[in-house]
């Protein structure tokens, strides 16, 4: 026989507060709610340019747990509220992949920040950011300053793509020229080591 503290132990675990079908909707209520709120609140969320957007994602969590959680802190309304958005995330992803445009109005179109190598204040504007803060952009892709930029396109997701004024795709990473110096060294001593023709 179990023992009673055990007993009441798992009862804790498994015990719902709140019903199955109040444990799904609470999840998918704060998903859509968060995905509308992502959208209306623009890009600059997705690409954490500043310490108080940082927070804001950060703390997002901890805001809306009770929300989605409720009452309820046993382990299966835990399963059953992940279970709901794990299933609701699958639904919406299919759902939009098969409807393009309904992608574009979640999710938005790409904002050109720079194009020719003017810097479009209007779009800076629009997307809440600063002519310092995209220099930062810039200077994390390898960029000495926002004069060598010919484009800059700010992505739904987030992400900022950048072009050269001379055309390239943009400078070189270190990592890569160092790799490519040492290939070229090595190299060099095989050739050393080969006979000679």
């Amino acid at each position: 026989m179990l023992n009673p503290a055990l007993t009441g132990l798992f009862a804790d675990m498994f015990d719902l507060k709140l019903s199955v079908v109040e444990k799904i909707a609470r999840p998918v209520i704060v998903y859509v709610f968060l995905v509308i709120c992502l959208r209306l609140f623009g890009k600059r969320q997705l690409a954490q340019l500043n310490p108080f957007d940082l927070v804001v994602l950060l703390s997002i969590s901890n805001t809306v747990q009770n929300a989605i959680i409720g009452d309820d802190n046993t382990l299966v309304g835990g399963l059953i509220g992940a279970l709901a958005l794990f299933g609701m995330n699958y639904v919406v992803v299919r759902f939009v992949f098969r409807h393009r445009s309904l992608d574009q109005m979640l999710e938005g179109t790409p904002t050109v920040l720079i194009e020719g190598g003017r810097i479009r204040r209007e779009a800076l504007a629009k997307e809440l950011l600063s002519e310092p803060e995209l220099e930062i952009v810039a200077h994390r892709q390898g960029f000495t300053g926002l004069h060598e930029v010919d484009r800059c396109v700010l992505e739904p997701g987030g992400v900022f793509y950048m072009h050269r004024r001379d055309g390239g795709p943009g400078p070189v990473p270190a990592q890569v020229l160092a790799k490519l110096d040492r290939i070229e060294h090595q190299l060099e001593e095989i050739r050393s080591r080969l006979p000679a023709r």
